[in-house]
This record gives structure tokens, sequence and C-alpha cells, in this order.
């Protein structure tokens, strides 16, 4: 039976940052350094398969640190910590690696960086991610204050309104974090922003494909995790750009082919935290069905690399 053609638009970039890239090689050098096992406080990065692949090397996931035994070492995830987080490890004299991607500490050094300079710190992002949170508690209570939409600007309470500055959590919407933007400028006319976008080089990039992708296909398949932001935003970024169907899949097996039925073009991408093997999984499962061409549609060559902490660098994989 002859399969119907289908051609596959494959957004570049896609998937895995330096900074995922980065954190994923810690646990992995940390478990060659100190042997199993290594606790990790929160998930590495948002994406089921990498984790599940972490933790069969003898990698332990928990939620906090009093989880975790003295004698171990610990590591804190890509998304970044509370400040108190490291001074508890501290404390209790434990070994611990820090794999927060350095364009998040960015952000923390920028809001302290602000709070030394008297003012009040605005941060853009949602209520409850482990960035967020992170970021927040760089700082005593009340000198970060949440907004997530236009309409949250209107009603935050600041203690003065010219004493202002704002952050941004790394991985949002580029877009819609503009219309924020310019609602605090609008409202807070002395507010001061980051001396360059916080929003980080990859889900910039990652989103900027999918807009060059989104009005040539039929649909769009994000490969990610249904807790990783930058890919939700990949979904939206998709649907507002002229694709009707823009859908999340953790990987082949959620994908819905009724409906797909009569689709000519698919547009695909991966979340900064999916790794290229389940992108791969993807379009081996329409192959089975269709008579598939590919063709990359490139819009940045990334370059980035991060190093990893000092007490790892001895360390070969």
């Amino acid at each position: 039976m002859t399969k119907p053609p289908l051609h596959i638009h494959l957004a570049a970039p896609r998937g895995f940052c330096a900074g995922v890239d980065r954190a994923i090689k810690i646990v992995e050098m940390a478990l060659t350094k100190w042997g199993a096992p290594v606790y990790v406080r929160h998930e590495i990065v948002h994406n089921k398969f990498v984790v599940d692949g972490l933790r069969d090397k003898g990698a332990v996931f928990v939620e906090e640190l009093d989880e975790c035994p003295d004698d171990r070492p610990v590591i804190f995830s890509a998304h970044g910590v509370a400040k108190v987080v490291p001074a508890e490890a501290q404390r209790r004299n434990m070994i611990y690696v820090d794999a927060t991607c350095p364009l998040v500490s960015k952000v923390h050094i920028e809001a302290e960086r602000h709070s030394d300079n008297g003012l009040q710190i605005i941060m853009i992002g949602h209520e409850g991610h482990p960035e967020t949170i992170g970021t927040m508690g760089q700082l005593p209570d009340g000198e970060v204050l949440l907004v997530e939409t236009e309409v949250d600007v209107a009603t935050v309470d600041v203690r003065d309104p010219d004493k202002l500055a704002f952050v941004t959590q790394t991985t949002l919407s580029v877009d819609d974090t503009k219309g924020i933007v310019a609602a605090l400028n609008a409202r807070f006319p002395n507010i001061v922003g980051p001396h360059k976008e916080d929003i980080c080089y990859a889900t910039t990039n990652r989103q900027e494909a999918v807009k060059e992708v989104a009005p040539k296909v039929d649909a769009m398949l994000v490969v990610g995790a249904p807790n990783s932001s930058n890919s939700k935003r990949l979904v939206e970024v998709g649907a507002k750009n002229g694709c009707d169907y823009s859908q999340l899949v953790q990987r082949a097996g959620d994908i819905d082919w009724r409906a797909l039925e009569g689709i000519a073009s698919l547009g695909i991408t991966a979340g900064a935290s999916a790794p290229e093997v389940l992108v791969n999984e993807v379009i081996d499962a329409f192959r089975d069905r269709f008579d598939v061409t590919v063709d990359i549609v490139e819009t940045a060559v990334e370059r980035v690399n991060f190093k990893v902490p000092r007490v790892l660098r001895d360390v070969e994989l």
C-alpha cells in the first residue's frame, strides 16, 4: 500500500541548549568522580527521558535537601535554587555542586546588584516554576515581586515607584514578555531593565525557528515535557504564528494520529531539555506511516559552551 507523502520541516536550532548539556554532564561527571548514589535536588532538567536515564546510572532525585544524607554529594538543578539551599548544605558540611545555568546565575547577580543599589525588583515569571522560586529566593521576602501578565502589572503593590528594577525568567515567550515590559515602563517610567535581555539565547532562537516554520505547515509538534516552560512556550508560538494544530509530545507514543489524518506538511521542534534521540523517534514514527521528506529550517547557529564547575574539571567521561 502506497504511503501518503509528508514534508517535515525540522526547526533548527532545537533541543539541548548549552545550559542543559552542562547540567546533564555535571551529574554524569559527579557519578564518575564519587560513584553512586549522587543526589539531585529537583529534576536536573525538565525531561523524563533524561531524568530516567540518569536515575538508571545512579542519580537519586529529591525535591528538598532534607531528603539527602550528609555523606553523599548533592547537585542543584539547572533552574537554580534560593540562597538558603547552598547555605544549608554548607552548614551540614555536604559536598554540593551547583548546576545552575550560567544565564540563570546572571539574572541572580543582576537582582542582587539592583537590590544593593536600593531598588525593589519586579520579576516577570511563572509562579511556582523552580527558576522563579530560585531567583526570588536570592533576596529577602518582599524584595522581589512576581508578575505573570500585563494585568498583574496594573495591580502590583510596590514600595517606591521610582526605585524599581525588573528581571525575567529565562524561558518565557519573547513576544508575551514584550507586552509585560511595555506595561511596566508605562506604569513605572523610571524602572530599570536588564543591560542585556534576560530571556536566554536558546529560548529566543528556538522561538524564532518555530515562527519561520509555523506558517508553512499543517501541524506542529514540539518534543518536550509538560513541565518544561520553554517547550510549552514553543507550542504557543506555533499556534500564534499560523499553525492551527500545535501540540506538545513527550515522545512518539504521545502522537495523536487521528488528529493528523490528511496532513501534507509537518513542523517538528524540541524544547531545550529534549534530547535529539526523541526527535528521531518521532520522525521514525512518521516514516512508518508516510513517505517522508525532511528539510531543515535553520534560523541561527549556536556555538555556546559552558564550562563545568572547577570541582569536576579533572573528570573524564
